[in-house]
């Protein structure tokens, strides 16, 4: 009896041992790939995530790719462990998310929070709405506008850029919402946005039609990929920085692929 005691004993340890190891994956593979959607280079999501895990006596190994995340968790004696695949959210870039989210792993460890708040606190982070997309359109236009003063863009250019910013970002929005291809999406953006940025050669408007054409499909560039991408090399997780880099180069493509053909289209002259 002794014996078949201290077996069914074990087993509940273990049982038990497991469950929590698994909530506790659970948790950390929704947070990596939130953190991952909303933009955050991969050195930090590794770093956030094992701080979570040795917060809850666990030690975390993770494996970052550009869709997924693979994760397999080791209580503190590693005897027992759980492995699990997380998918990339479609939350698209957030950098408030991103904040609020690496301070909630340092809420879990300087205030000892169980995992049953850390999850509410996860949740309100994540279900928090989103800047309006109006609001959005006026700023990417007005800073894109600002961008062609910036490289000597007259006036003219100016209003030229704010209006093929407007109506280029609200399509990329608008085809975004309908779950488009992101290349395709790109492509027609920076057609529409470059149509408008030619309308300063067809109507002769103000002396620098070409920065107005230049900077008409800036608002594309794809930054936070292209910089995450380098930052993930340099910190020696070249698999996930190469493949940022990739897919960061076929959107320049895709842009470069829609300007060319508003050029033909319009038969404008550059040089």
């Amino acid at each position: 009896m002794d014996d078949q005691y201290i077996q069914r004993l074990q087993k509940t340890m273990e049982k038990d041992v497991h469950n929590q190891l698994k909530d506790v994956s659970k948790f950390l593979s929704d947070y990596a790939t939130s953190l991952m959607s909303v933009g955050v280079q991969t050195s930090r999501i590794v770093r956030n995530t094992e701080r979570i895990a040795e917060a809850y006596g666990c030690k975390c190994e993770t494996t970052i790719f550009q869709k997924t995340v693979i994760m397999t968790l080791w209580d503190a004696g590693y005897e027992h462990s759980y492995s699990s695949v997380g998918r990339m959210k479609s939350l698209g870039l957030n950098f408030k998310m991103n904040a609020e989210l690496s301070r909630l792993s340092w809420d879990i460890v300087d205030k000892t929070l169980p995992l049953s708040v850390a999850k509410v606190n996860y949740e309100s982070i994540i279900q928090q709405p989103r800047e309006s997309k109006w609001l959005v359109l006026i700023l990417v236009s007005l800073a894109n506008a600002a961008f062609c003063k910036l490289f000597q863009g007259d006036a003219w250019s100016m209003l030229v850029v704010f209006f093929a910013t407007l109506f280029g970002f609200f399509l990329k929005q608008l085809l975004l919402e309908r779950r488009w291809n992101e290349l395709a999406v790109y492509i027609i953006s920076a057609f529409v946005a470059a149509i408008f940025g030619c309308s300063a050669y067809v109507f002769h408007l103000g002396n620098t039609p070409e920065v107005a054409l230049g900077t008409s499909v800036l608002y594309l560039i794809p930054g936070v990929p292209l910089i995450n991408g380098i930052m993930d090399i340099i910190d020696s997780h070249v698999l996930a920085g190469i493949s940022r880099l990739i897919n960061a180069a076929l959107l320049i493509i895709c842009l470069a692929v829609g300007l060319s053909a508003a050029i033909l289209l319009i038969g404008v002259q550059t040089l």
